[in-house]
């Protein structure tokens, strides 16, 4: 009896034993290892790649945002993002404006899709053309037009950048040819010269954008 309970002690102490070295390497060491090679090797993108903008951190490269009116209208003062139909409400607590992830799951056949297509080509070409230059509907690029699988994609092409530049100036009082400068400086090429596409991020180039205005 007394040799069953000083067996059961011994194992009690050795698994407490394997339980305290497992949690100060596991939940200590380890972390504040991998914590600290990021801090040194990787500051920006392991602090959520965030942008600043005169010191104060607006938002993530990593994450599109909207730039709306007071009515939920897009302002048309900035460059635009990708539609966001994927995007649900915040049904779980309305408390908290929480940024959700999703996409639309309609199939490529499905007549709301093409509904949706069919009503943002139609404002594209409407809230981008100006006085003196008249977007086509042929014109009109993919990502202009649809969500990503996200609904947070922060980028768009360079060919639906470039659609906006006219109504930008327009907007803002400048030129074109200031405008189309500062959309060249903000287009990323594929990685490595062959992975992806090439992209703009829209939060990047609208804090240029509000540099250049004020």
């Amino acid at each position: 009896m007394n040799n069953s309970v000083g067996n059961t002690a011994r194992l009690l102490w050795a698994g407490l034993r394997a339980l305290i070295v497992l949690t100060v390497v596991c939940g200590v060491l380890y972390p504040l290892a991998v914590t600290g090679v990021a801090q040194a090797a990787f500051h920006d993108k392991a602090n959520g790649s965030e942008i600043t903008s005169k010191g104060k951190v607006v938002g993530s490269s990593l994450i599109g945002q909207t730039y709306l009116t007071k009515d939920g209208k897009p302002d048309l003062r900035w460059f635009q993002p990708r539609p966001s139909n994927g995007l649900g409400e915040n049904s779980v607590n309305t408390q908290y404006k929480l940024i959700l992830s999703g996409a639309t799951n309609l199939s490529g056949d499905s007549k709301e899709l093409l509904k949706q297509v069919e009503s943002a080509k139609a404002a594209v070409v409407k809230d981008n053309s100006t006085a003196t230059y008249r977007v086509k509907a042929a014109d009109v690029p993919a990502d202009a037009v649809t969500s990503s699988g996200s609904g947070l994609d922060p980028a768009i092409s360079p060919e639906y950048a470039d659609l906006q530049v006219h109504r930008i100036a327009e907007r803002n009082h400048l030129s074109v040819t200031r405008v189309q400068k500062l959309v060249d400086a903000h287009k990323d090429g594929r990685i490595l010269g062959f992975m992806g596409e090439p992209t703009v991020n829209v939060l990047e180039l609208n804090i240029a954008l509000k540099e250049l205005t004020q």
